[in-house]
């Protein structure tokens, strides 16, 4: 009856403010001719270039679109460029422009604007926070007005995707270089995508309408507006009152109520991300092999995954996501034990190690400020307690979490890692010795080291992918992290939005959302 009040309550909300003393509150409501999305946070900016976080990025790739671009499935096709070919090596890749192509101010532009694109992601000038996605590109260059070259240091499967990302897009230099870091104020803003901004009010919303020099067919759905929702709960309440068409979380508490009561609502999907928990292998207990085995035989992540957590996460015991690996998962031997045979062998590997009742393995768990790392540091500390595992617990807000990460200050600490493409060495070199304190185990092995650079280096596709797991295989064996399972988003539909594809990399653009009748 309170859910029910609740709604109504909200109902009533919105109901008053479309006709309360602010005209533009009715226009920012889902309507035939626009789609309301909520995302998690406002827009920190709207230069592509100087954007990293989730909700600035959305509505720059709503706007701006660049050799390539992602469909709804969350993968690369066709964009500014028709299409593309690549060298042997893999090295060398050509993209062929389309004809005709123009800014939203009709302004026309070919491939010269690329080279100058590049080169102001690279000038300290910008200062981009995502300059360092791009490392792998040695130059980008013109060849004539309808080809774009892209050399490489290493082959990359991944650029169609990585092309994709609004840093890399056609932007409007010449109102740029007229306007310098005002041409973003500009209204509707100059842009190469399906949409422009033609309207921001902060905290409140941004209105986007379609493109009308945009190369291809018009954007199903005329209009989208943005609204920031930091709250998961408010945004839930406000999909289930017809305020919002989209949100882009809601809250884990509500995962199961959302299916029995709304079906088709909520949508939790498999994301490229791992969570998991790093040894500290620089020093006692967790510089012994027996000893991180044994934890992780004891640990069930069925039920932390399922019972804990449960909002449809898949359990881990290594850190590849399946769909990176194609649902080939690594598992060590012991995983499909019965609990009783593993806790048995967890106990003989303690006790070889030095550890039994008489002389108890007795360590801190760390994890940072969340009640879902409490729920799982709990869980682990109580399946640890019948092989003689004394782990005590200690939280901290992110920042002296990560920084304890950083300087080796922890015995066991709550980690894991969501990648910026869907590419399996965004995963490994993580865990690469090269990657200095970032590597927050301190996990050293040449061998595994020299696997993922053999696998950077390899053009064939099937090859490369083999070397992955194998680099997977081996991160598993020597368990320097305690893989637990696979994250997912969570997202809110509305039965009237069409053309919404679930997909790992959480990618929805605007342009593929339509209004059902």
């Amino acid at each position: 009856m309170r859910v029910i009040a609740l709604v109504g309550f909200v109902l009533l909300l919105v109901g008053s403010l479309a006709g309360c003393g602010n005209p533009d509150n009715a226009d920012t409501l889902p309507g035939p001719g626009q789609i309301v999305r909520l995302s998690d946070s406002e827009i920190k900016g709207l230069d592509p270039q100087k954007i990293s976080d989730l909700s600035s990025l959305r509505i720059a790739a709503d706007q701006f679109e660049g050799l390539t671009r992602l469909n709804a499935s969350g993968e690369e096709e066709p964009g500014l460029a028709e299409s593309w070919s690549v060298s042997d090596d893999g090295l060398r890749w050509t993209f062929q422009l389309r004809d005709g192509l123009r800014f939203s101010d009709e302004i026309g532009f070919n491939a010269t604007l690329f080279p100058q694109i590049w080169n102001r992601l690279q000038v300290a000038e910008t200062a981009s926070p995502t300059k360092a996605l791009f490392d792998n590109i040695t130059s980008v260059s013109a060849n004539g007005e309808a080809s774009v070259i892209v050399t490489l240091q290493s082959p990359a499967p991944y650029l169609p995707v990585l092309l994709a990302h609004p840093a890399m897009a056609a932007l409007p230099l010449h109102r740029i270089a007229q306007a310098g870091d005002k041409w973003t104020s500009e209204r509707p803003m100059v842009t190469s995508g399906p949409y422009r901004l033609t309207a921001w009010q902060l905290n409140d919303h941004a209105r986007m309408t379609r493109n009308p020099q945009w190369h291809d067919a018009p954007a199903p759905t005329a209009n989208i507006i943005w609204k920031p929702m930091d709250d998961g709960l408010s945004a839930m309440r406000l999909i289930l009152a017809g305020g919002a068409d989209v949100a882009a979380d809601y809250p884990a508490s509500r995962h199961q109520w959302l299916k029995e009561n709304h079906p088709g609502l909520a949508h939790s999907v498999p994301y490229l991300g791992s969570y998991y928990f790093a040894f500290n292998v620089r020093k006692p207990p967790f510089d012994d092999i027996r000893v991180r085995t044994a934890l992780s035989m004891a640990v069930e992540r069925q039920w932390i995954a399922g019972k804990v957590i449960g909002i449809d996460n898949i359990p881990a015991w290594n850190l590849l996501p399946p769909d990176l690996t194609g649902g080939i998962s690594a598992k060590p031997v012991w995983a499909s034990w019965p609990r009783e045979r593993r806790l048995t062998a967890a106990r003989d590997l303690l006790q070889e190690a030095g550890y039994g009742p008489s002389n108890p393995l007795e360590f801190e768990i760390r994890f940072n400020s969340s009640s879902e790392h409490r729920r799982v540091s709990v869980a682990l500390a109580a399946m640890w307690k019948p092989i003689n595992v004394k782990a005590r617990l200690f939280n901290s807000e992110a920042a002296l979490h990560f920084a304890a990460l950083r300087t080796h200050d922890f015995a066991l600490a709550r980690s894991g890692w969501i990648a910026d493409l869907p590419a399996a060495e965004n995963f490994l070199t993580v865990h690469q010795t090269a990657n200095g304190s970032g590597n927050y185990s301190g996990y050293d092995n040449p061998a595994y080291d020299a696997i993922v650079a053999q696998a950077i280096a390899t053009a064939d596709p099937d090859r490369r992918d083999a070397l992955m797991r194998q680099a997977d295989e081996m991160l598993i064996d020597d368990m320097p992290i305690l893989p637990l399972y696979f994250y997912v988003t969570r997202s809110l539909v509305s039965k009237r939005t069409a053309g919404w594809q679930d997909n790992i990399s959480n990618v929805h653009p605007s342009r593929t959302l339509r209004i059902s009748k």
